[in-house]
């Protein structure tokens, strides 16, 4: 792999381009509560050649959200469950818009 191909995955989303330490200050956590939301299996992070947890810019995000809920009061376990339904029901919208654009230009009388 050359350096520009290392450099291009950094704009992949799901890259894990970012060491426990780093992501937790980026997300304003501690590393135990990355390893919380492991635990809990909201995120599962990569792992080095050495053994060591990487984490991408969506599984940050994922996090960020997760600490957020913890910040005001929500239980781990459930925040990570909020996530996981959040982060569900977008996909789901993300699908029927998908399905929805089909549809409407095998049809576009019928939209009009």
């Amino acid at each position: 792999m050359t350096a520009d191909d290392s450099f291009d995955r950094l704009e992949d989303d799901d890259y894990p381009a970012y060491t426990m330490g780093r992501a937790a200050e980026m997300i304003g956590a501690t590393q135990g509560f990355l390893r919380a939301i492991g635990e809990a299996r909201l995120i599962t992070p990569l792992r080095s050649e050495g053994g060591h947890r990487r984490y991408s810019r969506y599984q940050l995000r994922i996090a960020a959200r997760a600490r957020e809920l913890v910040d005001h009061g929500t239980p781990i376990e459930a925040a990570c469950r909020i996530v996981i339904l959040e982060d569900q029901l977008e996909e789901a919208q993300r699908i029927n818009a998908e399905h929805r654009r089909a549809a409407e230009s095998a049809n576009p009388t019928a939209a009009a």
